[in-house]
């Protein structure tokens, strides 16, 4: 697993937009077709915006998987992440084949069994994720299960996380937050052949210092990513900012460190 810092957002999302363009282009000319799972919210706007720019992707033979979604929200609201990923990724490229999981189904298990069984039959080339500030993936928050093996699962979700979507405004208070969520399993993220977290901000730096200097525990479920071949994690300068001296020292002079389990 790698760390990388860059100095502000736009560097970063620039920067990982480039990289994500080059592993789906890669699957695209050796298999005709590339699989993604996208991450939806504010810290992935910048990346997904540069993205969605990067010349040379056939957007027309992508196909897109959703990481997570609250249950009994609907699309029209500001915090459904059905609704940033139609806005962020799918109606700014030609993506006709994408796979949203409806929170506000009447019935969220058949909904999870029904995306789990089209995401289960194939390969994932990169997984899009961001880490919360409580340390999840996904709706993983702590303690996370590293155990199922269910493609997606239905996770109650921690007064942390909550609060969180209330600090990026899409929410009045924590009582309009759910407390249920559809979720990708830790597992099956693993899954993905490489995995690209995209996480700015100062509000996170607690939780990717728990994350990458810590055990690997399922108090800090983002940890969980050291034990990935091919995960890279994209910091700024804001997010790295409570890592230790000789690691920051080290991504000063390297601009990227390799981060074992």
């Amino acid at each position: 697993m790698r760390l990388k810092v860059f100095g502000d957002k736009v560097s970063l999302g620039t920067a990982a937009a480039q990289q994500a363009a080059s592993t789906m282009k890669r699957a695209l000319a050796e298999r005709g077709t590339a699989r993604i799972v996208a991450a939806t919210a504010a810290s992935q706007a910048e990346f997904l915006d540069q993205l969605t720019k990067m010349p040379g992707i056939d957007w027309g033979r992508v196909e897109v998987f959703h990481l997570d979604e609250y249950i009994g929200l609907p699309i029209t609201h500001p915090g459904s992440f059905r609704k940033m990923l139609l806005e962020q990724l799918v109606r700014k490229t030609a993506i006709s084949r994408y796979h949203l999981l409806d929170g506000d189904a009447s019935d969220p298990h058949e909904v999870v069994r029904r995306v789990g069984e089209e995401l289960a039959s194939g390969p994932i080339d990169i997984a899009f994720l961001g880490i919360g500030e409580n340390g999840h993936i996904a709706f993983n928050d702590p303690p996370a299960d590293f155990e199922i093996q269910d493609p997606y699962i239905i996770v109650n979700l921690d007064e942390a996380c909550r609060r969180q979507q209330v600090g990026e405004a899409w929410f009045s208070d924590i009582s309009q937050v759910p407390q249920q969520a559809l979720s990708m399993s830790v597992q099956q993220i693993l899954k993905a052949k490489e995995i690209l977290a995209v996480v700015p901000d100062r509000r996170k730096a607690e939780a990717i210092k728990a994350s990458f200097e810590g055990d690997i525990n399922p108090m800090a479920p983002a940890s969980i990513l050291r034990t990935h071949p091919n995960a890279t994690i994209y910091l700024d300068k804001n997010s790295a900012s409570l890592l230790s001296p000789p690691l920051q020292s080290e991504l000063h002079e390297r601009s990227e460190v390799v981060v074992g389990s």
